[in-house]
């Protein structure tokens, strides 16, 4: 079957220009004017923007804290996602200590496998590091896992300088790339305790007990061990201006280091920690919200080219039942916020209607550079003859606003509640089907895993 979308504006990470999209057998066939419509099903997309489909590559669906099991599985987290333009997810796999990496991405094969709205793949979380670890790397690649995760915080996760020194060496062997959450654990760990000892047990502690510098001190390590590895790295969730300077300053030593920021960073501040009650709960994430000057400070460096990716960190635990967790200690709240669906437009909103963010600066963020970073490019991540027809048609004057009720996501809230919001998908294709019309989703589970190459990003 053909389709032929017309009269819309491609978006692409350099310019925009009107043309139609030709789509057949699930590729884009064709892109230019007057193209023949002979034998094609056909879709009005005037006063539209034709958006490469959005990628998010930092998603927890069907993730157990081992306290909490995330409110969002594969089915409805994958749901919310392409509601919102986002038409392939990268999740993480998790080993367990003393398990094999294998075996998790099994069990992550098992949690999606079927039940996926939108396309998706997996970074390999690493726990445990050990030679028959090391050995499993190769099979990783072969198996289309291309991407690693490390922890520098939480005591079940995270791995030692030495480990991750040895692991960026032997990812870097295979031109893997390897993201990391840049926390300094022993810090957090020494001041929760501090916290709990002196009876500071609400949640307005939670940003105190990770303060900025316990973020750029991690970044700083993390750049410095990989530079003695002498491979790129990725650094996940950015969310200080001190952490930023950390790179700033590893990149003006020659390091190729890429950057991921998430909407919660540029949209929402720390003063939400001081709601009345335990509202403040529902912003617990980590890194936590910070200061209105970290939000500038990211803002700039978004206009200036130095984010490299937007992702959303999605990890949704509801209110009533799990955030209450820690109602009586702030270090009990099951950290994490959801946002797989409202990524797109909170970008738009804020970014391109701003002015802080060009639309093909949106097109880069949320879609080709993640492409380009996570071997998907050029399958995934831009509008062009012969790739996936993962097409996003936004309505750019379209204005509503953010409520829990009516979302996918399956939480019972949304940090984001009551915001008005500018733009909306008129329709999302997922390789060449039409699976949302007018903001709902009319396709279920249609999404496939896709098998990665290596990073774009490795030899430059």
């Amino acid at each position: 079957m053909k389709t032929l979308i017309q009269n819309g504006t491609v978006v692409t990470s350099q310019k925009k220009f009107d043309a139609d999209l030709l789509v057949e057998d699930g590729k884009i066939a064709a892109i230019g004017t007057n193209l023949p419509k002979e034998g094609c099903e056909t879709f009005d997309a005037a006063g539209c923007l034709l958006f490469p489909g959005f990628i998010d590559a930092h998603t927890h669906l069907d993730m157990d804290t081992g306290t909490a099991l995330t409110a969002d599985d594969f089915y409805s987290g994958t749901r919310a996602a392409i509601a919102g333009g986002t038409t392939m997810l990268l999740d993480f796999a998790t080993q367990d200590k003393g398990k094999t990496l294998s075996g998790a991405l099994k069990i992550w094969h098992g949690k999606a496998d079927g039940k996926s709205s939108c396309d998706y793949g997996f970074h390999m979380a690493i726990v445990d590091w050990n030679p028959a670890v090391s050995a499993e790397i190769d099979e990783m690649v072969k198996e289309g896992v291309t991407s690693f995760k490390l922890y520098l915080a939480y005591d079940n996760l995270r791995v030692s300088d030495g480990e991750l020194y040895e692991i960026l060496k032997r990812v870097g062997q295979v031109h893997g790339i390897i993201g990391v959450h840049c926390e300094n654990g022993d810090l957090v760990n020494r001041m929760v305790a501090e916290n709990r000892a002196a009876g500071n047990l609400t949640p307005n502690y939670h940003p105190l007990s990770r303060p900025d510098f316990v973020e750029a001190e991690a970044v700083a390590r993390y750049c410095y061990i990989a530079q003695a590895a002498g491979v790129p790295i990725n650094i996940v969730h950015l969310s200080t201006k001190a952490g930023l300077e950390e790179v700033r300053r590893a990149r003006a030593r020659g390091q190729k280091v890429y950057i991921e920021s998430c909407p919660q960073y540029f949209t929402l501040d720390d003063s939400l920690y001081s709601l009345p009650g335990f509202e403040s709960a529902k912003y617990v994430c980590s890194p936590p919200l910070r200061k209105k000057a970290d939000q500038a400070a990211l803002w700039g460096a978004l206009e200036a080219g130095e984010i490299d990716t937007i992702s959303t960190d999605h990890c949704s635990f509801n209110w009533k039942g799990q955030k209450e967790l820690g109602k009586e200690d702030f270090s009990k709240i099951p950290n994490g916020l959801p946002g797989i669906e409202h990524r797109p437009v909170l970008m738009y909103t804020h970014g391109v209607m701003t002015g802080k963010m060009t639309v093909e600066q949106m097109a880069k963020l949320l879609s080709e550079n993640t492409a380009r970073l996570f071997g998907l490019y050029p399958q995934k991540g831009v509008l062009a003859v012969g790739s996936d027809a993962d097409i996003v048609v936004w309505d750019p004057l379209f204005q509503s606003s953010i409520h829990a009720e009516t979302q996918y996501q399956n939480v019972d809230y949304t940090p984001y509640e009551g915001q008005k919001t500018v733009g909306r998908t008129k329709a999302v294709f997922l390789r060449g089907t039409q699976v949302v019309c007018d903001g709902r989703v009319v396709c279920e589970n249609s999404g496939i895993y896709v098998s990665r190459a290596q990073s774009e990003y490795y030899g430059r």
